[in-house]
């Protein structure tokens, strides 16, 4: 089969990265299409792209895999959304994760949280699949690895860049931050957002000169991740790609808490905080278990591997055939052709 892996935003790159590796594996054929130009620097002198529609219609690929929420519904092959993150309720259902836009044919779930509420739109539209993999992007966690005698506690901090949710702008939890630092016997990494403020950033990045301190401007793939025991944050959009590994998570004045955060609302709680969650005490172990269960019950880094049989199964199976028609959304199609400059319709 021909797979086409299609990226928008950057973000797309850790999301289908696996996938390309698990396509090549099988002995598939992939290639590339990016819409901006900078991006493909970030692709291996190997990787096959494919620079302009007509290329791809030449392709002819059987399945574009997309991490977006749109695709030129021109190009040849089923239509396949991976998602670019987790639903976290930042939006109402009918302009967020659930949002049907009419152009995909198979939707790839994370867990029971997303999969139920799709298999219920896929009984009401009958124009797509719905089939629960797990998420590529995280595969990379996975197995969590056990620590060594000689592992040192370890601190993930990451925040939004919405100033009145982010801790980082909180210029008494950065002090609490460099007491912690000077004080505990404990490893750093922080990572902020790509839209934070560079005033901060800078602010944050010079934390580097402790020597238990790492910063990361730009999160490449979810590894870093392996290496923490905990998580200090906000109402980042990470926690659930962290708290998936069945470690807890410290927020700090979350909107919106879960009953396995261990949510803060003042600076001197932090260190205490802390201390507790580094403990994994059974009771909250408990909750962030359940909460595992319904937004990524996948532990075993195979993810990839659901997503690739899924597509192989529905075109095999020639299920397209057996769904309805998709909607004409002409104003959205138009707009994509325009995008694309592309008006070609033999």
């Amino acid at each position: 089969m021909n797979f086409l892996l299609y990226i928008s935003y950057d973000y797309g790159f850790p999301i289908v990265q696996p996938l390309d590796e698990e396509i090549l594996k099988r002995g598939h054929t992939v290639a590339w299409f990016l819409e901006f130009e900078e991006s493909k620097k970030k692709l291996k002198s190997n990787q096959k792209i494919l620079n302009s529609v007509e290329e791809v219609i030449n392709y002819k690929p059987d399945a574009v895999l997309v991490a977006s929420n749109e695709v030129p519904h021109f190009f040849p092959g089923i239509k396949v959304q991976l998602f670019h993150g987790f639903s976290v309720n930042k939006r109402n259902e009918s302009k967020g994760h659930f949002r049907i836009r009419g152009f995909f044919d198979l939707y790839c779930t994370q867990g029971p949280s997303t999969t139920t509420k799709f298999k219920e739109l896929e009984k009401k539209h009958q124009h797509f699949k719905v089939v629960e993999t797990g998420w590529s992007k995280v595969d990379i966690l996975f197995p969590v690895e056990e620590k060594t005698a000689e592992h040192k506690p370890t601190i993930f901090v990451a925040s939004t860049f919405t100033e009145r949710l982010s801790l980082a702008h909180n210029t008494e939890v950065f002090k609490e931050l460099v007491k912690l630092i000077e004080t505990k016997d404990w490893n750093w990494i922080v990572n902020l957002h790509p839209k934070m403020n560079p005033e901060i950033v800078k602010k944050f990045q010079e934390l580097e000169k402790f020597k238990n301190v790492t910063y990361i401007p730009f999160l490449e793939n979810l590894k870093p991740l392996k290496n923490a025991d905990v998580m200090l944050t906000d109402t980042s959009s990470i926690i659930t790609e962290f708290i998936i590994q069945q470690k807890p998570v410290i927020t700090f004045k979350n909107n919106q808490p879960k009953e396995c955060f261990i949510n803060v609302l003042n600076v001197e709680e932090i260190k205490k905080s802390i201390e507790y969650a580094l403990t994994y005490p059974k009771e909250l172990m408990c909750k962030i278990e359940s909460f595992v269960k319904e937004e990524h019950p996948y532990s075993d880094g195979k993810s990839s591997e659901r997503v690739i049989n899924a597509v192989e199964d529905f075109i095999n199976k020639n299920q397209k055939d057996q769904l309805k028609s998709k909607p004409f959304n002409i104003i959205r199609k138009f707009k994509i052709r325009k995008k694309f400059g592309y008006f070609n319709f033999f």
